[in-house]
């Protein structure tokens, strides 16, 4: 049988792997959120798209509204990136497992990625063996 302590210690360097990882995905997502705007300003702002139909081109308030949707999405987003970077800094110096629990679940939200990141840090970091290293 392994020593809790060296599989603790795994685990441990694991979630830190994956909370960095998490951080990425926050970039990659507003990545992607600047290239969905890309594209729909095209759309919607070129006149030549909308040649030939009926109902012409949309009215400028109506992309205007969507750019607080955008916005929106690129704050959940840094804010998702930093919390990960943080919590991964927190778990690599045993420190403030509290703030690491409460990363992982706002994890959780993020189907299925986040969930399973978030899930499995709140079962190692529950563990009363991982407690006492973090109270050491």
């Amino acid at each position: 049988m392994r020593d809790q302590r060296k599989v603790d210690a795994e685990h441990l360097k694991l979630l830190t792997v994956f909370h960095y990882i998490g951080a990425g995905l926050g970039l990659v997502g507003i990545g992607f959120i600047a290239l969905h705007y890309t594209i729909m300003s095209t759309v919607v702002m070129n006149p030549k798209v909308w040649e030939g139909q009926k109902g012409g081109p949309l009215p400028v308030e109506f992309f205007a509204i969507f750019k607080w949707f955008y916005l929106l999405g690129v704050v959940f987003f840094v804010v998702y990136g930093v919390l990960n970077l943080i919590s991964a800094f927190c778990i690599r110096a045993r420190k403030h497992r509290m703030f690491s629990l409460v990363v992982a679940g706002l994890n959780c939200i993020h189907v299925p990625l986040g969930t399973a990141l978030g899930a499995f840090t709140i079962i190692v970091l529950l563990r009363d063996s991982v407690r006492e290293v973090y109270k050491s």
